[in-house]
């Protein structure tokens, strides 16, 4: 693809994003299936119904500008992912504590990332005067955001704590 102007920029991060989503989705759901602490759980399941949402969201975008969602392969969110699998899911951990720690470290390093390409497209959309897109990822954004603020809360005020 040649990105030779702002249009082309932002269909290319679209799918770029939908791939980053669709990756860390079962990464997401296997955490939480070996969360031990329950609000943890609680809080990887939401993520995972998040990025479900999100993935919708960029269909219809998607949709609307005739591009196919799955026309990348976010190679940046593979990593993140391998990385989960090394550090958490294929890892041996002694007490349960630090595993959540480590959870909570790889998922998010993972939301981080997906926060990072929304903030880019939401300018993108806003630059190129698309409201409604800009309003979707928008919201999108902001539901990720209040999900990243609820896993510091659970690492900062117990788990942290109890691996120290």
């Amino acid at each position: 693809m040649s990105l030779h102007n702002l249009n082309k920029v932002y269909h290319d991060q679209l799918q770029d994003l939908y791939s980053a989503c669709k990756l860390s989705l079962d990464a997401t759901r296997e955490l939480s299936q070996v969360a031990s602490h329950k609000g943890l759980r609680t809080v990887l399941i939401a993520g995972a119904k998040r990025l479900f949402e999100g993935m919708e969201k960029l269909e219809t975008i998607c949709g609307k500008h005739h591009i196919d969602p799955d026309g990348a392969d976010c190679r940046g969110m593979r990593a993140l992912v391998k990385e989960v699998y090394a550090q958490v899911l294929n890892a041996e951990f002694s007490d349960d504590a630090i595993r959540d720690t480590m959870i909570i470290t790889q998922y998010q390093r993972m939301v981080h990332y997906t926060l990072a390409g929304y903030g880019c497209i939401v300018a993108f959309a806003n630059r190129l005067e698309l409201e409604k897109d800009a309003q979707m990822l928008k919201t999108q954004l902001t539901a990720i955001h209040e999900g990243s603020r609820q896993m510091s809360e659970i690492a900062t005020g117990y788990l942290n704590q109890r691996a120290a």
